[in-house]
């Protein structure tokens, strides 16, 4: 039996963030130099991360002595880091605004952005004044308010499904289809944004589930059930209807995650993901707003840019996230 923690997790979320942060460049920068970085698939990585939540939140809780512990621990993880980079970026981007500080710090959408982003509501408040145009200040962070539903979600899963894993994964199996028929039918209205919102995403969040729940299974028959995902995810492609591809998705995260033992201890010196993942955005649009991707070679800013993520991703763990945990 394949041991459940020597994995390699840490490697697929850093790998999964950095396909965001690139897409993100490539669409962030302007640059028509690095424009090409726009066809990373930063939609297929985002799901991922549900699938890899789905697996881990499931483990989390049924291995946490009760609700209350659980609850703690999965709040400790997200939140004092993500508030964080919401006061971060309502004190410091200040300095990129259109605004005078006196305009600034007195205009009630500076307040506004604080009081919905602080409850995980960005898309009441999205912007800050004079700041990127009046854009997005950080487009990462709509995926942060599913996690948080997903860690209340879980307790309720297995309220309602029980401890007997035949009817729990019948269960699970019923509420992944419901899930893809929100999603597609939303989807198919060319409403996007609604196809992703948590009932849609729950599609592959269930996959991580399905395979903690029948890990011993899994791994028996990984690398058929590896083949199999690989050849059957193209149908979805042809046919633009998501039904297989949520599934097969989670089956080839899940299968990296325990195959490669080389990458096991990707780890060792910290978990910078979360932190390269909520910080990137405004990076990268800081270094457009300052017209550094323009006015200097766009490669050496993308690196430069790439650098100071990964610096402020670093810091982020050792001085202010690992505090909590």
């Amino acid at each position: 039996m394949q041991d459940l923690t020597k994995n390699n997790f840490d490697f697929i979320r850093v790998l999964l963030a950095f396909i965001v942060f690139l897409g993100h460049l490539g669409a962030l920068s302007v640059s028509p130099e690095l424009k090409f970085l726009e066809h990373s698939p930063i939609e297929i990585a985002v799901f991922g991360f549900f699938v890899v939540s789905g697996f881990l939140i499931a483990r989390s809780y049924e291995r946490s002595s009760s609700l209350k512990s659980y609850i703690s621990k999965r709040i400790r993880r997200i939140v004092p880091a993500y508030l964080l980079v919401v006061f971060l970026c309502a004190i410091l981007l200040s300095l990129v605004s259109t605004y005078s500080f006196r305009e600034y710090f007195t205009n009630t959408q500076v307040y506004k952005y604080l009081f919905w982003n602080s409850i995980f509501l960005n898309f009441k408040a999205p912007w800050l004044p004079g700041v990127f145009g009046n854009q997005a200040v950080n487009g990462a962070l709509w995926t942060l308010k599913i996690e948080m539903c997903y860690y209340f979600a879980v307790p309720l899963m297995f309220l309602l499904f029980g401890k007997n894993n035949k009817y729990r994964n019948i269960s699970l199996m019923i509420l992944y289809f419901l899930s893809l028929v929100y999603l597609n039918y939303f989807e198919h209205q060319g409403k996007i944004s609604m196809a992703k919102q948590l009932p849609g995403t729950l599609s592959y969040f269930i996959p991580g589930m399905l395979i903690y729940f029948n890990f011993d299974k899994f791994i028996k028959y990984k690398n058929t059930l590896f083949i199999i995902a690989i050849a059957t995810v193209w149908i979805d492609l042809f046919t633009k209807i998501q039904l297989f591809s949520p599934m097969m998705i989670g089956i080839i995260v899940l299968y990296i995650a325990y195959s490669f033992k080389f990458l096991n201890n990707f780890g060792k010196y910290g978990d910078f993901t979360y932190g390269i993942y909520i910080f990137h955005f405004p990076i990268i649009r800081t270094f457009t707003t300052l017209g550094l991707f323009k006015d200097y070679n766009p490669y050496v800013m993308a690196f430069v840019c790439m650098m100071v993520v990964i610096a402020v991703g670093v810091s982020s763990w050792h001085f202010y996230e690992k505090k909590f945990l």
